[in-house]
């Protein structure tokens, strides 16, 4: 077992960085019971589930540490008032610019191909936006900065893929070359910024992500 590793922690709140291929809250069966809700409550006991990130996603998550609090972050999260920021290396060679591109395209389930989502006109609304923070021409590649506006299941995996460019790693996703290029999905919860449920402070944290 990996150890926790914290980013930030005071009598409200926890800010912990996951490593890839640890699922955030305990799936079916035993050999999904280890999470990164369990560890933390493990060293917390008060430690309450505010949202998660895919089990193959690494990066920050944001964990409350009492009722009031956890409510007051689903609000914020519900409302668009926490800024969050990915990073990503994607198959393919995007066009740089100073301004940010939007991909705007509805989600909805694939019940047939359950986990997977697809983007169906009947499907909840959902936006990303993107730029490329450095081009990887060597490697057929760029490295991504992502934006979601929404927050819908597996959202920035299949907006990326559904533009022609899909995330290196990507197991759900990707086909074989995808796959092969990268030994886990290249994405990574890079920044989490939103006030401070107990005294309204803004607050910022950030992660490298640990590719490159």
């Amino acid at each position: 077992m990996t150890d926790l590793h914290l980013i930030h922690e005071d009598p409200h709140l926890l800010v912990l960085d996951k490593p890839a291929g640890l699922l955030c809250v305990p799936g079916r069966g035993e050999d999904k019971q280890d999470c990164l809700s369990a560890r933390a409550l493990r060293r917390w006991p008060d430690a309450l589930v505010v949202h998660r990130l895919d089990m193959a996603t690494s990066g920050l998550v944001l964990m409350a540490r009492d009722p009031a609090t956890q409510r007051a972050l689903g609000d914020a999260f519900a409302s668009r008032q926490v800024s969050k920021r990915y990073e990503a290396i994607v198959d393919g060679l995007l066009p740089t610019s100073d301004d940010w591109s939007l991909i705007d395209a509805p989600l909805i389930a694939d019940w047939p191909r359950r986990p997977l989502q697809k983007i169906d006109a009947a499907g909840k609304p959902s936006q990303t936006r993107w730029r490329v923070k450095e081009p990887l021409p060597e490697r057929r590649a760029s490295h991504l900065w992502l934006e979601p506006l929404t927050g819908r299941s597996h959202q920035l995996r299949v907006h990326l893929l559904s533009i022609g460019h899909p995330i290196l790693g990507d197991a759900l996703y990707g086909n074989e070359d995808i796959q092969r290029r990268a030994p886990r999905l290249l994405l990574h919860a890079t920044m989490l910024e939103f006030e401070h449920p107990a005294d309204g402070r803004l607050c910022r944290f950030e992660s490298a992500p640990p590719f490159a």
